[in-house]
Order: structure tokens, then sequence, then C-alpha cells
């Protein structure tokens, strides 16, 4: 048995900031936004906490698997705005679900914090520690943006993407996760300040490093890139997933893309375009995925999975 998605579920805060509101904020628009990252609006926690937006996400991809929070063994939630210092928003979500057998706990890889999950969650299932994981990428990162600072208060947004992981017909057929702790001052923000980027630097980083590891788990699962049914890059800047994708020779049409409505949600940003992917019959049973990402820390990774 392999390791299958078998449920999915999104909560986006209802509340819609768009380009034009930015423009009474700060010194941009909506032209100069849009070229250099393809977002057009994102969505902003208003009385929605982290360990909320978790639940209600959470609560759909339990319905879309048809099992219970009590048949969850793992909860693992991928976030770098926890709740509180400690106790983990995994534990707060355990509890909020009644998610009783379950033990829970956090991780921060920044944006790539999904991926690095998801790879987590396949080692348990392959382990036989686990039978069915809740895997949550949930981000309030609004509360961390300096929204007088035009270079990052444009990308980012707030959002709640969860998958059920459990034993199945699908398969990880690859992956690669990888760090380097070295090169922090990119992307970073420090203990209770805002978000610090450096914008031209983490640009080339990102295409870089996501083309080398993308390689790797192709080469790795021996599959070329025609036979990849859909990329799902995690969702930074149009113009890193466009380059990435030249890079790769992966057509444009098999790079999923949800940023001109949400812009950069860090963790959230794969679970989220992969619930739309989804719904949207770009993405099916049986598929082969490949997902990518990079984020602060430096942290990242790719993945093949049959889906």
């Amino acid at each position: 048995m392999g390791t299958t998605l078998t449920g999915i579920g999104y909560y986006l805060p209802p509340k819609v900031l768009t380009n034009f509101d930015l423009e009474k904020m700060v010194d941009t628009s909506d032209d100069w936004i849009t070229t250099r990252t393809g977002i057009k609006e994102r969505r902003i926690a208003d009385n929605e906490n982290v360990t909320q937006m978790a639940y209600m996400a959470s609560l759909e991809a339990l319905e879309s698997a048809n099992i219970q929070p009590e048949d969850i063994d793992l909860i693992i939630l991928a976030t770098l705005t926890p709740e509180l210092k400690f106790p983990s928003t995994a534990c707060l979500l355990q509890a909020k679900l009644g998610a009783k057998r379950a033990y829970a706990f956090d991780i921060s890889a920044a944006c790539s914090g999904f991926i690095y999950g998801l790879e987590l969650a396949d080692a348990y299932i392959k382990s036989g520690k686990a039978k069915k994981i809740l895997l949550v990428g949930a981000e309030r990162l609004s509360e961390i943006v300096n929204w007088q600072d035009r270079s990052t208060c444009v990308l980012f947004g707030d959002g709640a993407g969860a998958v059920i992981i459990s034993e199945g017909d699908g398969e990880v057929l690859s992956s690669k996760m990888l760090s380097d702790g070295e090169l922090w001052e990119i992307l970073y923000a420090p203990k209770c300040g805002y978000i610090n980027m450096k914008g031209k630097e983490l640009f080339k980083l990102a295409v870089r490093s996501m083309e080398e590891v993308c390689r790797y788990v192709l080469e790795s699962a021996g599959i070329s890139i025609e036979d990849v049914s859909i990329m799902i890059p995690h969702q930074a800047n149009i113009r890193i997933m466009e380059a990435l994708a030249e890079k790769l020779g992966m057509p444009k049409e098999k790079v999923y893309s949800n940023i001109h409505k949400y812009g950069n949600t860090s963790a959230a940003s794969i679970p989220i375009a992969m619930y739309e992917a989804y719904k949207e019959g770009k993405l099916r049973r049986g598929d082969i995925v490949m997902l990518t990402a990079m984020g602060g820390g430096l942290t990242w990774g790719a993945m093949l999975l049959r889906f």
C-alpha cells in the first residue's frame, strides 16, 4: 500500500484586499504589483485566528475523506505564524476537532512547510506508525507584514489548506528536502517583528534551487518531465513559476497558479492550490503531480507523487 491523499479541504477568509486598496495605503500601483508578482488580490483574516482557519480546512478534508476526527492518528501543522509560543497550534487544533486519539505537533519550514510535512507523513505511513494523518498548512501572514513596506506588504495573504493522508493506491515516487541556514538573511522575520526580504537575491535562489530539486526527484523516480501531469509550485511570484517552468521544459498550461487571487500564503499555498486544481478537474486520481517550494529559513524541496 502506498501513501494516498484521501481528503482535501481549504479555508480562505472572506475579506479581500485588492491592489487598488493597497494603492491607498502605500506608494504602489495595481500595474506595478501585477507586473512584478502576478498578484491582483489576497485574503486577510479579520476575526479568524490560525487555529480557526486550520479547523475549517480540516473539517472539509475530513468530510472529503469520509472519516471522523477520532479516526486520526496524527496531526502535523505547518505554519510560521503559530497561535501561541506554546502549546503548538496543532495541539489547539486537535482539541478543537476532538481528535482525542491523535498526537500533534507543528513544523516550521516557512513556505516549504507543507511538502516537508508531506514527506514526514509519508514516512509515518510507510513505517506503520500512523494510518490516518491530518496535514495542515495554515498562515496568518498579515500579522507579521509591515503595511508601510511596499516591497513586502503586496505579497502576502492568509488562509489554510488541509489533507488527509492514508494508506492507499497513491504513492510518493520521489522527494528531496534541503535547507541552508547560512542564507537566512535573504528572507526572515525577527522574533517579534516583520518580514524582511532581499527580493533580487531570493528570486535567483528560488529558481535555481527549485530547478535543482525538481531535476533530482525526476531522475530519482526515473520519470521525464513529459510524464508529469501537473506541477503545483508554491505560489510566491508568477515570474518565479514561469522561469522555473521554462528551465524544466514544462508547458505553462501544466503549471497550476492561483497567485492572482490569494498572493503568497506560505505553508498554506500548496494545499490551497491542490484543492482548487482538484475541484477544477486539473488534478485527477492517478495523475503524477510535482510539488515544489522554497521559503525563508532557508528551506526548499520537491516531491513527485501519484495522486
